[in-house]
C-alpha cells in the first residue's frame, strides 16, 4: 500500500509544470519573532533564555530531510538514534535526559505516554516546516513538566497567497525514496494547507554492521497534515491543525547481555494528533485571549523472533487557555500573561497489559518588561496540582540588555524545573516489575549568561553562553523496580554559535559545545557527549541558480551501558555534501551525499548508524 502511494505520489508530483512567477514585491526584513521563550511571541533581541531558531530556508539549503538532523547544529543539543532509519531517535538538551524536553508541533504537546514520555523524531521529517525553536534550560514556569531540559517547537508554515502546489521526489541507493507535495493558499479570510510525505528505504543493518550483522532493517513511513486558519471577524480568529502517520521499521535488539545483532525487533505503527483553537483579541489587540484544545495519539506494537506481539496505546488531552494584556507607553512596555491547562496521560498495554493514566492542572503567570527598548526583564511562576504526586511550584526570571551602538546583548536567566514520573516508572513493562509507592517527581534547577555580538554591518553574528544544571531526585532502575537515586546530578558547559557572511553569497555557519554530565557519584552520565561541534558552508553561484555545501558534525566521546555494563564509545565525524541546480524559479534538481567518509559510528552502544548514502532528487511549485 506504502509503495502504490508513493509512487503515485511521485508520479504526480514529477508531471508538475514548472511555470513562470510574476515578479515578487520588493521584500521587507523583519525582526526575529521567537514565539517560544515567553508566553507571548517576543523578538529575539528581547529574549533573555538561550533560544536557537532553524528557519526553512535554512531546511531546504542543507536538504535536510529529517528534523533529528536539522537538531544535530544546534549549541547543546545531542541526538542519539538507534541504528539507521526509523530507530528510536533521542535528543538530549544540555546533558539533561530525553524526557526531559518537551515537544511541540504546531501547539500540541506531543511527548508519548507509552514511550516513556519522551517524544520518537525517527518518523517526523521536514516536510512544510516553517520554523524550529529550541529553547534551552529549566522552562516548566512556562509549560510545566516535561520541560526540564529545554523545549523544541516545531512550526508549521501556513498558506498565503493564490493556490500554490509544490512538491519534491528524490531517490538513492539502498532502495531509498522520499517523496511529497502539498497545496496552500490563502483567501481574504481563510489560509489552507494540505500535504503529505513519505519515504522508503532497504535500509542499512540496526545492530552494527561492522559487528557481523548483515540482514538489513527496511522503513517505511508515510503521512499527511492540514493547517486551517479562519478570520471570522477582525477580532476573533479560529485555527485547525492535524497531522498523521502510519511507520513500519525493522529493528534488532539486545538480549541476554549481548550486543545487538540480527534479532527481530520490529515496530509499526500510526501516529495522530489534532488541535483546534479560538483567538479574541480587544481594545485594539491590547487583550488578547487563546483558547484551545489538543489531542495526541499513538498506537503501536513490537514484533519479535521468538515472542508474541506487544501492543502499547499512548493518549495525551490537553485543553488550555491564556489570556495576555499589553500596556504600552513611550518608555515602557508591559506585558501581563495568566494560563491555566488541564491534561491527562493515558497509556494501556506492554507486557502487563496495563490500562492507566494520570492527570495535572496548572496555572501560571508571566510579566514581561521592555525598558527604553534597551532592557528586557521576564518573571514567570507556574503551580502544578498532580492528582498522584506533590504539588509544585516552578519559577524562571530572564533579562536582556542591548547595546546598540556596539551590537551586542548581554543575556542570563534563571529557572526551576520538575519532571513527573511516568506511566512506565510507575507500572514497568515487563511481568515482574513492582511498582514504588513512594516515587517521587524529579527536580531541576539551572542558569546561564551569556553574549550575542554583531559585527561587520551584520555579515558577522557570534554569541557564547555559560550554563549550569542541578537535578535532583533523578529515576533511576534498581533491580525489579526504580527509585529516586539520591544525591544531585551536575552538568556544566559552554556553547558557541557562529553565522557568517564573508561576501554576499556564501554563508558560513558553526557551532561548539562543551560539557561536563555528572550524577551524584561523579560519574558521566550516557549518551551525553562531552564535545559536539558542526560547520556547514553553502555558496550560490550562476546569477542564484547553482549552489553546493557541504557539512561536518564531530559527536565526541560517550558514555552508554547495557544491561550491567558501562562502556565508552569513540567518537565519530560526518560528511555530508550537497548540490542543487535551479533550471527555472520553480524547479530545481538537486543531489547530496550524506555520511561521505562512510563512517563506521555508534550513538547507542552496538547500534549502527547509516553508511554512504547517495540522493538525487526534485523540488517543484506550480
Amino acid at each position: 500500500m506504502f509503495r502504490s502511494v508513493l509512487f503515485a505520489s511521485v508520479a504526480a508530483v514529477a508531471a508538475l509544470p514548472a511555470a513562470a512567477q510574476s515578479p515578487a514585491a520588493p521584500s521587507i526584513e523583519l525582526e526575529e519573532i521567537s514565539v517560544t521563550a515567553n508566553l507571548t511571541p517576543t523578538p529575539t533581541g528581547a529574549v533573555g533564555s538561550a533560544v536557537t531558531i532553524i528557519t526553512r530556508e535554512e531546511l531546504e539549503r542543507k536538504q535536510v530531510r529529517l528534523v533529528s538532523d536539522a537538531l544535530r547544529s544546534v549549541p547543546g543539543v545531542s541526538v542519539g538514534r538507534t541504528g539507521g532509519f526509523g530507530g528510536l531517535s533521542q535528543i538530549r538538551i544540555r546533558g539533561s535526559e530525553a524526557n526531559h524536553t518537551l515537544v511541540l508541533i504546531d501547539g500540541v504537546e506531543v511527548n508519548d505516554p507509552a514511550s516513556g514520555s519522551e517524544f520518537n523524531f525517527a518518523h517526523l521529517m521536514v516536510q512544510d516546516i516553517a520554523r524550529i525553536e529550541v529553547l534551552r534550560g529549566p522552562q516548566s514556569a512556562l509549560y510545566g513538566s516535561d520541560a526540564i531540559g529545554g523545549v523544541v517547537n516545531i512550526v508549521t508554515r501556513r498558506g498565503e497567497g493564490p493556490p500554490r502546489i509544490g512538491g519534491f521526489v528524490e531517490g538513492g541507493n539502498r532502495g531509498t525514496l522520499a517523496g511529497g507535495a502539498s497545496l496552500s493558499g490563502s483567501t481574504e479570510r481563510a489560509d489552507y494547507l494540505f500535504g503529505f510525505a513519505g519515504m522508503r528505504t532497504d535500509g542499512f543493518s540496526s545492530a552494527a554492521e561492522w559487528r557481523g550483522n548483515t540482514e538489513k532493517d527496511g522503513y517505511e513511513n508515510i503521512g499527511a497534515h492540514a493547517k486551517i486558519g479562519f478570520q471570522a471577524t477582525d477580532n476573533l480568529r479560529f485555527d485547525f491543525v492535524g497531522r498523521g502517520n502510519d511507520y513500519y521499521a525493522e529493528g534488532d535488539d539486545q538480549w541476554y547481555g549481548m550486543p545487538a545483532h540480527d534479532f527481530k525487533f520490529d515496530l509499526g505503527g500510526q501516529q495522530a494528533f489534532g488541535r483546534a483553537q479560538a483567538r479574541l483579541d480587544l481594545f485594539d489587540g491590547k487583550w488578547q485571549q487563546v483558547v484551545g484544545a489538543s489531542r495526541f495519539f499513538h498506537d503501536f506494537d513490537s514484533f519479535y523472533d521468538v515472542f508474541a506481539p506487544t501492543h502499547y496505546e499512548g493518549d495525551k488531552s490537553r485543553l488550555d487557555y491564556k489570556s495576555s494584556l499589553f500596556l504600552n507607553s513611550d518608555q515602557l512596555d508591559h506585558t501581563l500573561t495568566f494560563a491555566a491547562d488541564h491534561e491527562i496521560d493515558a497509556m494501556q498495554g506492554g507486557f502487563n497489559a496495563f490500562d492507566e493514566d494520570v492527570a495535572q492542572t496548572g496555572i501560571s503567570g508571566e510579566y514581561k518588561l521592555d525598558a527604553w527598548d534597551k532592557l528586557f526583564l521576564t518573571g514567570s511562576v507556574r503551580q502544578d496540582f498532580n492528582d498522584r504526586f506533590d504539588d509544585a511550584t516552578t519559577w524562571r526570571v530572564s533579562a536582556a540588555y542591548l547595546i546598540e551602538e556596539t551590537g551586542t546583548k548581554l543575556r542570563t536567566s534563571y529557572g526551576t524545573g520538575v519532571k513527573n514520573p511516568t506511566l512506565f516508572q510507575l507500572y514497568g513493562q515487563l511481568p515482574t516489575f513492582e511498582p514504588n509507592p513512594d516515587l517521587k517527581p524529579e527536580h531541576a534547577r539551572g542558569w546561564d549568561v551569556g553574549v550575542d555580538q554583531a559585527l561587520l554591518d551584520g555579515r558577522l553574528d557570534f554569541g557564547i553562553s555559560y550554563f549550569e544544571q542541578r537535578i535532583e531526585d533523578i529515576i533511576v532502575p534498581d533491580g525489579d523496580t526504580v527509585i529516586n537515586s539520591p544525591g544531585t546530578s551536575e552538568i556544566n558547559g559552554v556553547e558557541v554559535s557562529l553565522s557568517a557572511r564573508p561576501i554576499d553569497n556564501l554563508t558560513l555557519q558553526a557551532s561548539f559545545t562543551w560539557q561536563d554530565p555528572r550524577d551524584a557519584d561523579g560519574v558521566q552520565l550516557i549518551r551525553r557527549p562531552e564535545v559536539l561541534g558542526s560547520f556547514d558552508a553553502d555558496y550560490v553561484f550562476a546569477d542564484g541558480r547553482a549552489s553546493a555545501g557541504f557539512s561536518v558534525v564531530y559527536n565526541g566521546d560517550q558514555a552508554d551501558e547495557y544491561g550491567p555494563y558501562y562502556v565508552y564509545l569513540d567518537d565519530f565525524v560526518l560528511v555530508h555534501m550537497r548540490a542543487g541546480y535551479k533550471l527555472t524559479d520553480d524547479a530545481e534538481l538537486y543531489g547530496r551525499i550524506e555520511n561521505l567518509l562512510d563512517e563506521e559510528y555508534e550513538e547507542v552502544y552496538s547500534y549502527g548508524g547509516t553508511g554512504r548514502l547517495g540522493i538525487v532528487g526534485m523540488r517543484v511549485t506550480f
